[in-house]
């Protein structure tokens, strides 16, 4: 059963994208995007956000171009998303890539982001898998580790 809170943003999300597509005169039209938005994946709504906050929907129309066209060239590039504290200097990016085309056997396209809640470390994702090497991950083991150690034990 949907809670209130719930009920309320659903509500107020509605009638805002009503209002504003009816002013427009395209309630229908936006009707017909909705349902089709439900079906969105999680990585399209992403990165439909992320070019949202850059402010590049401008681009949107290029990018589902470009994305076709490397769907039909069967583009074997691999994407490898690497997180790190503190930013990638050029000659760590390059030895990154050189690695991961090495291991993968592919062109590599490297996605750089930056977290300074990890600590120190790295986080690679690549292929659907999430390699944690972050100082905050280790933090997190030591503390389990001695939690079930000592609190756990009965000596």
């Amino acid at each position: 059963m949907p809670n209130r809170d719930d009920e309320e943003k659903v509500e107020a999300y509605t009638r805002a994208l009503l209002n504003a597509a009816r002013s427009e005169g395209r309630a229908n039209a936006d009707l017909v995007q909705w349902q089709h938005a439900v079906k969105f994946t999680p990585e399209v709504l992403e990165t439909l956000t992320a070019m949202r906050s850059d402010n590049d929907q401008d681009l949107v129309r290029k990018v589902a171009d470009q994305y076709q066209t490397m769907m039909e060239n069967d583009d074997e590039t691999v994407t490898v998303t690497v997180t790190t504290a503190i930013p990638l200097d050029d000659e760590m990016r390059d030895k990154i890539i050189k690695k991961f085309e090495k291991q993968l056997k592919s062109p590599v396209y490297l996605v750089s982001r930056v977290d300074s809640s990890i600590i120190g470390g790295i986080i690679v994702s690549v292929n659907g898998h999430r390699y944690d090497a972050s100082v905050k991950a280790q933090l997190a083991n030591i503390r389990k580790k001695l939690s079930s150690t000592f609190i756990g034990s009965d000596e």
